[in-house]
């Protein structure tokens, strides 16, 4: 028994929260962060690259109530694609949508949900530390006087081991939300397995926070040995799309 099997054991699988990448109105497949040069989804649960159709797809498949999304086209300081959101959203009532438009502070964000509009109640903001433009922007983000602030999560970022942050966000537990994603860049896609380390670090200088991991699921395994880490869901697309991961039924 290799110690991963040993140490998956003792765990129940991490829930699976899908993830979309979409770059021109398409879903593409992420790899360790280069995102341009992602290619076009070839997925096994869905034919094609629509997001309307790989969404409920991923949704079905995995029991999903949450979906990430990453607007490649507004993280590449572009417009943000504001009609595929609203796609989605009509096609998946019940999904929360969790969203990073690659937002320099609150008030980018606050533009793009005045843009959505009423639509705009489906989707909880995710503020990522590579895209904040400073400690103040960070500071003003999840206030309590800030409706999108309270349901805002917060992307701590890195690639190689390195943060992605301008903003000083991997040092300052006391302005993190409730939710906090830890993003490896380096493990998205690359079939390396998940980051069991930087997680428990993590918990362990904000303990009330809720973690969630992002990247390197490759099998069932990884998902059980990803829970040990305290995690309270993990993004996955990879292993979706490729039929590594059985379908889970919504409780």
């Amino acid at each position: 028994m290799t110690a991963l099997t040993a140490m998956s054991a003792l765990f129940p699988a991490v829930p699976v929260i899908p993830v979309l990448d979409l770059m021109r109105g398409q879903v593409v497949r992420a790899v360790r962060g280069e995102r341009q040069h992602y290619p076009p989804m070839h997925s096994q649960l869905r034919a094609g690259s629509d997001p309307v159709e790989l969404a409920r797809a991923l949704c079905h498949h995995t029991g999903s109530d949450r979906l990430y999304i990453a607007d490649l086209d507004a993280l590449l300081g572009g417009e943000a694609q504001t009609d595929v959101l609203r796609r989605l959203i009509a096609a998946l009532p019940g999904v929360r949508l969790w969203l990073d438009a690659g937002w320099a502070d609150a008030a980018a964000a606050h533009a793009l949900w005045a843009e959505l509009g009423a639509a705009g109640e489906a989707i909880d903001p995710v503020y990522a530390s590579e895209a904040l433009r400073d400690a103040a922007a960070l500071a003003g983000c999840f206030t309590a006087d800030d409706a999108l602030g309270t349901r805002a999560l917060l992307s701590l970022d890195r690639r190689a081991g390195q943060p992605l942050d301008r903003a000083g966000c991997w040092q300052r537990p006391d302005l993190w939300p409730q939710r906090v994603i830890v993003m490896t860049l380096e493990r998205v896609g690359s079939d390396a397995g998940p980051d069991l380390q930087t997680l428990p670090a993590l918990h362990g200088l904000a303990p009330q926070r809720q973690f969630i991991g992002s990247g390197g699921i490759r099998h069932p395994d990884d998902l059980r040995a990803a829970a040990g880490t305290g995690a309270t869901g993990w993004l996955v697309a990879s292993a979706l799309h490729d039929g590594r991961l059985p379908a889970q039924a919504r409780p």
